[in-house]
């Protein structure tokens, strides 16, 4: 077999450096807004979003590199162009990749709850992640979280409660299509999804 073969096409984006922020407008071949998908999992909410939704881009983020290389197959395989993915600590991407005023929504559906209290620091959710929220959504943006843990759905509209650069919005609910992994199985479990959806305040 010739070592000449052309390199499969793939959706991950490698940045040039890990400590600046990306270059959005050369990772899309749309200029178009872009919505993101933190701790994307399994990626069938992240799929069938961008499938109904070409005239918007979507970044999904997840730490899990065997789970995102099956995602990006999947995107190949169904001709996404609008979609791309991005192996790093959602916390992290915030923090350093993903640049100001650049993401038109956010969405959070079922991050790990730590529910012990002394692991309550590893949570997602916390001042410094929602400053990194209102430093890289667009004025108007919304972020949209889901949890099948009664006490982490609590924490997190605590959380939003406390900064006055958020209000409170109707939950987002997905179609049925749109459901993640995690979500199909919690119902079929027969536990309650607690949502939370959340609109950072224009400027005045």
């Amino acid at each position: 077999m010739s070592n000449d073969a052309p390199p499969l096409p793939t959706t991950f984006i490698t940045p040039a450096s890990w400590t600046e922020t990306l270059r959005i407008g050369e990772c899309f071949p749309t200029a178009q807004p872009m919505e993101v998908d933190l701790g994307c999992g399994k990626g069938r909410f992240l799929l069938a979003r961008a499938a109904g939704h070409p005239d918007r881009n979507f970044l999904g983020v997840d730490r899990l590199l065997v789970r995102l290389r099956k995602v990006d197959r999947r995107i190949v395989r169904r001709g996404l162009p609008n979609v791309r993915l991005l192996r790093i600590e959602s916390a992290y991407a915030l923090t350093h990749l993903i640049p100001p005023q650049s993401v038109t929504v956010f969405y959070v559906f079922f991050p790990d709850p730590w529910p012990k209290r002394r692991h309550h620091p590893r949570r997602l959710f916390s001042t410094t992640f929602l400053a990194s929220v209102r430093r890289t959504l667009v004025n108007g943006g919304v972020i949209h979280t889901a949890t099948d843990h009664a006490d982490y759905g609590a924490y997190i509209r605590k959380c939003f409660a406390a900064d006055p650069a958020f209000t409170s919005i109707p939950p987002f609910e997905p179609v049925a299509e749109e459901r993640t992994d995690f979500e199909c199985l919690f119902v079929e479990q027969g536990l309650t999804i607690h949502r939370s959806s959340y609109q950072l305040n224009p400027a005045v």
